[in-house]
C-alpha cells in the first residue's frame, strides 16, 4: 500500500490534481451553501490525506537509505531532485503572485487557485508552500550554504542564493542585456524600461518601482527608526546609515584609493576624491558655465546667481550661503580653535590656516609671480603682489577718492575720515587706529626689540626698520629720482632730494 502511494505521488498526483480543478471549477456556480461546506470539508480531509501520504513517503525513503538504494532507485532519487529544481522556478513565480494578490476573475469568482491550503488565513495553492512558510513561525531553516553557512526555509531559496558565490546570472534583460541571479530581480529591473511605479504612498502620493524603496519611504512620514547604534544609542531609519554611523566608533576606513593610497570610510568619498586625480567636473552651473568635481559644490555656487543666504548667525545676524561657513564663523564667538600645530603648538579655527602655517616650519613657498619669480606661502599674498605689477588699485575710498592695491589699506585709511581709534594700550591709554601700530608701540614699554641684524646684531622694535637698516650692509638703493636718476636708500632722503628739483622750501 506504502508502495501504491508513492507512484502516486511521484507520477500522477499533478494530473488529479488538475483534473479536480477543472471539475471543481465547473460544479461551483451550482453548488448550495450546504454543498460548498461539504465539499470544504472534503477538501481538508484530502489535504491531511496528502500530508499523511508525503510523511508515509519521506519514512519510506529513510528506510530505503538506511538500507541501501538500488541503481534503480538511485535513479529514481536523481530523476526526483531534477524535478524538484525544475519546480524551484515554479514556487518562486508562485510566490511573486501571493505577493501581488489574486486577479480581477479570481475576486469575482471567490477562488483564488484549484486548491487552497490555509495557515492562520493565509492561503497557498502547493502543500509544499505551506510547509515552507510554517518554518517562518517555527524559525526553521533546514537548508544551509556549504561555503557561508547563511541559513534558508526553502530550498529554492538557497539556490538562488549560491549564485551569488559562483557568479551564475542566468536571467537577462531583453532590452538591455543586463543580467540577474534570481527571476524577481529581473521583474524588478523591468520596471527602469516600462516607467512602472505600482506601489503609491496613502500620505503624499509619491510612486516607487519597489515595496521596499515604498517601505522605506514611509518611515519619512511616521519618523520611524528601528536602527540604533549599541554604543551610543543613535538611531536610524535604514540599517546601511547604521553601518556606516559604526564606522565612526571601530575607526575603519575600508575604501582606499589606488593612486594616493588615501583611505576614506564611505565609497562615495572615494570617488568623490578620485575626481582629484583624474580632473572630471560631472556637474555644470547652467547660468555661467563654471563646472564642479561634486554636486554639492554646485548648490553651493549656485547660490552666488540667486543671492541666497539662508544660514545666519543666532548671535550676530551675519547670514551665509553655505552651512560650513556659518559653522567657521560660530568658531569667532565661542573662540574655539580646534586645529593645533604639533611644532609650535599653535591653534586655529580653520584647517586651511594649519596648512598654512606649517609652511612658515617647512618654508615652503608654492606660489611663486611669474614675471619677477618672487614666492609666497599664501595664494592670497600673491595677488595682493600682482597689484604691484599691473598697478592696479581695486579698492578706493567712497569719501575722498583714495585707490589702495589691497582692501586692509582701506579700511585703515577709512579710519582717517571717521577718527577711530579701536585700538588703546593697556598701560597709558594711548589709542591706534590699526592693531599692528597698537603691536609696535608695546615694545616701548618693555624695551623689546625682536628683529634684529645678523651681520651687525642691531635689534630694533619694528621689522620695516631693520628692512631699511639692511641696505647699510648690502648697499642697496631702491628708491631713485625721476629726473636725474640719483638713488637713495629711504623713500624719505628721496623725497627730500625731489625738493632741489621743484624749488620747494617747506620749513621757513
Amino acid at each position: 500500500m506504502d508502495q501504491y502511494k508513492f507512484e502516486i505521488k511521484e507520477e500522477d498526483l499533478d494530473i488529479y490534481q488538475e483534473q479536480y480543478k477543472n471539475d471543481t471549477e465547473q460544479q461551483e456556480p451550482r453548488l448550495t451553501e450546504q454543498e460548498r461546506s461539504i465539499s470544504r470539508i472534503k477538501e481538508e480531509q484530502q489535504d491531511l490525506g496528502l500530508i499523511e501520504q508525503e510523511r508515509s513517503i519521506s519514512k519510506l525513503k529513510e528506510e530505503k537509505n538506511d538500507l541501501g538504494l538500488t541503481d534503480q532507485h538511485r535513479s529514481t532519487g536523481r530523476i526526483k531532485e531534477e524535478q524538484d529544481h525544475s519546480t524551484s522556478g515554479a514556487e518562486e513565480e508562485q510566490q511573486d503572485l501571493d505577493r501581488a494578490g489574486p486577479t480581477d476573475q479570481q475576486k469575482q469568482t471567490g477562488i483564488r487557485a484549484s486548491r487552497l491550503y490555509q495557515e492562520f488565513g493565509k492561503a497557498f495553492t502547493r502543500p509544499l508552500e505551506l510547509k515552507n512558510h510554517q518554518k517562518s513561525h517555527s524559525g526553521e531553516k533546514p537548508y544551509s550554504c556549504d561555503k557561508c553557512d547563511k541559513t534558508f526555509t526553502a530550498r529554492s531559496s538557497l539556490k538562488t542564493h549560491q549564485q551569488i558565490h559562483t557568479g551564475e546570472r542566468p536571467h537577462t534583460c531583453t532590452q538591455c542585456g543586463a543580467a540577474f541571479h534570481c527571476l524577481s530581480a529581473l521583474r524588478r529591473h523591468y520596471h527602469i524600461h516600462t516607467g512602472e511605479k505600482p506601489h503609491l504612498c496613502d500620505q503624499c502620493g509619491k510612486a516607487f518601482s519597489r515595496l521596499s524603496l515604498l517601505l522605506r519611504h514611509q518611515l519619512v512620514h511616521t519618523g520611524e527608526k528601528p536602527h540604533s547604534c549599541e554604543e551610543c544609542g543613535k538611531a536610524f531609519s535604514r540599517p546601511s546609515h547604521l553601518l556606516r554611523h559604526q564606522l565612526v566608533h571601530t575607526g575603519e576606513k575600508p575604501h582606499s584609493c589606488e593612486q594616493c593610497g588615501k583611505v576614506f570610510s564611505r565609497i562615495s568619498h572615494l570617488l568623490n576624491h578620485q575626481r582629484v586625480h583624474t580632473g572630471e567636473k560631472p556637474h555644470s552651473c547652467e547660468q555661467c558655465g563654471k563646472s564642479f568635481s561634486q554636486p554639492s559644490s554646485l548648490v553651493t555656487h549656485q547660490l552666488v546667481h540667486t543671492g541666497d543666504k539662508p544660514h545666519s548667525c543666532e548671535q550676530c545676524g551675519k547670514t551665509f550661503s553655505d552651512s560650513g561657513s556659518l559653522l567657521k564663523h560660530h568658531r569667532i564667538h565661542t573662540g574655539v580653535k580646534p586645529y593645533w600645530c604639533e611644532q609650535c603648538g599653535k591653534t586655529f579655527s580653520r584647517p586651511c590656516s594649519l596648512v598654512t602655517h606649517y609652511r612658515i616650519h617647512t618654508g615652503e613657498k608654492p606660489y611663486s609671480c611669474e614675471q619677477c619669480g618672487k614666492a609666497f606661502s599664501k595664494s592670497s599674498n600673491l595677488l595682493k603682489h600682482l597689484h604691484l605689477h599691473t598697478g592696479e588699485k581695486p579698492h578706493s575710498c567712497d569719501q575722498c577718492g583714495k585707490a589702495y592695491s589691497r582692501l586692509s589699506h582701506l579700511l585703515r585709511h577709512q579710519l582717517v575720515h571717521t577718527g577711530e581709534k579701536p585700538y588703546s594700550c593697556e598701560q597709558c591709554g594711548k589709542t591706534f587706529s590699526d592693531s599692528s601700530s597698537s603691536l609696535r608701540h608695546k615694545h616701548v614699554h618693555t624695551g623689546e626689540k625682536p628683529y634684529s641684524c645678523e651681520q651687525c646684531g642691531k635689534a630694533f622694535y619694528r621689522n620695516s626698520i631693520l628692512q631699511k637698516h639692511l641696505y647699510i650692509h648690502n648697499g642697496e638703493k631702491p628708491h631713485s629720482c625721476d629726473q636725474c636718476g640719483k638713488a637713495y636708500s629711504r623713500r624719505g632722503h628721496l623725497l627730500r632730494h625731489q625738493l632741489v628739483h621743484t624749488g620747494e622750501k617747506p620749513y621757513s
